[in-house]
């Protein structure tokens, strides 16, 4: 093939400056980079030896493929903000609510606390230890219902000796068998706890909770304070009325007008209802 200065040197020099601009610009080839490579390298083809025309197709498809990919990338990209935006809205809504996650730690109030555990496999048996923040065991329960799935089992806040504890934290720790062969990876504990806060620092939005801090993804359930109960009514809410009480009622009276151990009749009480009325007292 014979050499021809003019063509190489023009392919040279479009090549050239598309690299520098790769350079200044610190990314990868773009499509205005292959396209002037492409522009140049038609121009500046050997007349002798002109560029096969399925070769030139097959690179453009293989562009075309590859820019598609890459605005794919983009728009996911896109979609990506939008749900971690959506995600973090979903966050703070859960402020002041109480979710339910897999943890160890919950707070046990007045009247007891609801303490759940997870199935995932095969177990003949099951303990749940609670401990105190001093770690010594305070009770244990032993649920009887072991097949797959959530359950829940409540905890009346009373020790091994039946005395009621304070309220405050505690830890729950879970021992399964299964036919006499360790299964502690099989079931694992559940615990409601109040979310304080919202740490949004991150990629990912973090629920800050009484039980610690936990992913959006592992709520498992969201619900009102389900242990908190005011004796008091609310605002805007009234107190009910005080029902009088029908055995007081009928010690008072006895019959139509009879007062209970007195012989005053219903004329006796009509002739004294009709002076008083008139300004006079009665007799």
């Amino acid at each position: 093939m014979a050499y021809i200065p003019g063509i190489s040197q023009g392919y040279t020099t479009a090549e050239a400056a598309a690299r520098q601009k790769n350079d200044n610009s610190g990314d990868k080839l773009g499509l205005d980079d292959f396209l002037t490579l492409l522009v140049a390298q038609l121009q500046n083809q050997d007349p002798l030896n002109p560029t096969d025309s399925t070769e030139f197709t097959a690179q453009l498809t293989q562009y075309s493929q590859l820019e598609q990919s890459i605005n794919m990338n983009d728009n996911m990209e896109e979609l990506l903000d939008i749900q971690r935006s959506s995600d973090r809205l979903s966050a703070l809504s859960l402020i002041d609510k109480q979710v339910l996650v897999q943890g160890s730690s919950f707070a046990l109030e007045e009247g007891g606390a609801e303490i759940g555990y997870q199935v995932n496999g095969d177990i003949s048996d099951l303990a749940i230890t609670i401990r105190n923040q001093s770690g010594g065991t305070v009770a244990t329960l032993y649920p009887s219902d072991l097949g797959p799935g959530n359950h829940f089992i409540t905890w009346d806040g009373l020790d091994r000796f039946g005395e009621p504890l304070p309220a405050g934290p505690y830890e729950i720790s879970i021992e399964s068998l299964n036919n006499g062969t360790d299964g502690d990876n099989v079931v694992v504990p559940l615990v409601y706890t109040d979310v304080t806060g919202v740490d949004m620092s991150g990629n990912e939005a973090i629920l800050l909770t009484a039980s610690g801090e936990f992913n959006l993804s592992a709520v498992q359930g969201v619900y009102e304070h389900r242990n908190r109960q005011s004796s008091e009514p609310g605002e805007g809410e009234e107190e009910s009325p005080v029902e009088p009480d029908e055995e007081n009622v009928s010690a008072a009276t006895d019959g139509a007008g009879m007062v209970e151990g007195s012989a005053v009749s219903d004329d006796t009480l009509e002739i004294a209802a009709t002076e008083t009325t008139n300004g006079q007292d009665p007799e």
